[in-house]
């Protein structure tokens, strides 16, 4: 009866041993554990990071933290790290945490524009995903990928369309440059080549000339007539005289660092630079800036007319007034000059 009793009280001992440990289990792996008032919360683990470094972000998010160190190493995570941007949605329990940051490596939106060199341009995507600028810079400069695809150092910046574009945050340097060449590649559609080809001008040379009428005009409605004209020089080998291409030689120099030129003089005219289209004939080197699509899709397909002359128009800021004789280019000139002194704009 003693023996009984004392295999039942076992028994019993047992039965709540076993019900504690599977309420523990159960509390570690199914109880919600998240500690903060957001639907979602995100985490940003690098490449080959370690366990403590995935915990130090974790540690702000969650309620207990030792429950989910112990289910993490019990699900072997703390040795099978994987890199990426991951979603921790408020409520979760410490196996779905788990589920989320093994394996749902989330995609985000990059976008860029208004990059006036690769060094801008890399720092800017560098704030966006895990690649740091100095090897962003280095793999969209690496001659011989360049050389392969028909690129140089003033060339190069072309090669990257301003737009939004989707990828994972852990995307290496040289992942994100090839995309963007596998952008580039689809952009350039047989039709396209077909109008630069009739343009006489190379998809680089086209995007060349879109920087220049993207620094001239950034109203898309006129890019195409500021590509007209700029198109009727080249045909009858008028210099350019873009005033952007003074101001890009200009910055290139050691007295005009730091500075912003807002007004273009003669002596910009005569700084000695391939740049310089108005000591230069036909196109510069390379691109003075990014330029937007809308000032591509100007140069591939712009408005014909006689025009060989533009100036900014005083009266619609932003806008220009076109001239087909020096003239009548000079008046309207004049006319701009008089409001930029009346502003007190000199240099």
């Amino acid at each position: 009866m003693y023996i009984k009793k004392l295999l039942w009280a076992v028994a019993i001992i047992g039965l709540i041993i076993c019900g504690g440990f599977a309420y523990y289990i159960y509390n570690t792996m199914f109880s919600p554990n998240t500690n903060f008032e957001n639907e979602s919360a995100y985490i940003y683990v690098p490449t080959n990071a370690s366990y403590n470094e995935v915990r130090s972000q974790l540690e702000p998010l969650l309620k207990d933290m030792e429950a989910f160190d112990a289910l993490a190493k019990q699900k072997k995570y703390t040795t099978n790290i994987k890199a990426g941007r991951f979603e921790i949605t408020k409520g979760m329990n410490n196996n779905d945490i788990i589920n989320s940051i093994r394996s749902k490596n989330l995609p985000i939106k990059i976008a860029f524009n208004n990059q006036h060199s690769i060094k801008d341009l890399a720092a800017r995507i560098s704030k966006q995903i895990e690649a740091d600028s100095v090897a962003l810079e280095k793999a969209m400069l690496d001659p011989s990928f360049l050389t392969k695809n028909g690129f140089n150092e003033a060339t190069a910046l072309g090669m990257y369309l301003p737009n939004s574009y989707e990828f994972f945050w852990n995307t290496s340097a040289e992942t994100f440059r090839d995309r963007m060449l596998t952008e580039y590649n689809r952009f350039w559609t047989e039709e396209r080549k077909a109008k630069a080809k009739k343009l006489n001008l190379s998809p680089n040379e086209v995007i060349t000339l879109a920087s220049i009428v993207h620094e001239e005009s950034k109203k898309a409605d006129e890019q195409p007539r500021v590509a007209g004209v700029y198109l009727n020089r080249l045909r009858i080998g008028m210099p350019l005289q873009a005033d952007p291409t003074l101001k890009f030689a200009a910055y290139q120099l050691p007295e005009y660092q730091n500075t912003i030129i807002r007004r273009v003089l003669n002596i910009h005219k005569t700084i000695n630079s391939p740049y310089n289209t108005y000591q230069n004939v036909g196109l510069p080197p390379g691109l003075i800036a990014m330029p937007d699509l809308s000032a591509i899709k100007a140069v591939l397909n712009p408005e014909s007319h006689k025009y060989l002359y533009f100036a900014a128009d005083a009266k619609r800021l932003g806008y220009h007034k076109f001239a087909k004789t020096l003239g009548q280019h000079n008046n309207n000139a004049r006319e701009y000059h008089r409001y930029l002194s009346s502003q007190g704009i000199n240099k």
